[in-house]
């Protein structure tokens, strides 16, 4: 038997999510720790900067997702866009990632089929579960980006692409159609 959409969706849904927190891992795996708080300009965060929003973000969203609105009283969102003597180290900002990464896959996770329907809300805003899904999945990327664009400055010439790199599309092509 097939597997619903329902289900699909779910699978898809953690797989791109889990596609985005290694994009980023991949890159944490290329800095060093003073790089986290590297700030390009005044109007710009850093990593680490970035690191405690998206982390904050995910605990207010999904701790309790299907029965609490996801801007919890207890988040400080413009705090979060200042440096945490928390997290001061490269150790501390990771432990947090993934604290909050582990709060929405658990409860995305958790799901089943028949929630995907159900409304919940994010700042008194009705949604569907499957649009508050949508929602992280274009909110993560953008902020991964932002990383990986913060990552590729920093590194310059020694960063590794986390994907095809320039010039090698072609080589690439070949190989995932076994002409190689």
């Amino acid at each position: 038997m097939e597997p619903s959409l329902g289900i699909t969706y779910l699978k898809s849904a953690i797989a791109r999510i889990r596609y985005y927190k290694e994009l980023a891992e991949k890159t944490f795996a290329q800095l060093e720790e003073k790089d986290f708080f590297h700030q390009p300009n005044t109007q710009s965060n850093s990593v680490a900067i970035i690191i405690q929003h998206m982390s904050g973000n995910m605990l207010s969203r999904f701790t309790r997702f299907l029965t609490e609105d996801g801007e919890k009283a207890w988040r400080n969102r413009d705090r979060e866009f200042d440096p945490d003597p928390q997290f001061g180290t490269r150790e501390e900002l990771l432990a947090y990632w993934e604290k909050g990464w582990a709060c929405m896959l658990d409860a995305i996770g958790s799901l089943r089929e028949d929630d995907l329907l159900k409304t919940v809300y994010i700042r008194a805003e009705p949604l569907s579960v499957v649009d508050a899904i949508n929602r992280q999945l274009a909110h993560h990327p953008h902020h991964v980006g932002q990383i990986v664009y913060i990552g590729k400055l920093i590194r310059n010439e020694s960063w590794k692409s986390l994907s095809i790199p320039r010039g090698s599309s072609e080589q690439y092509n070949q190989q995932i159609q076994g002409k190689s």
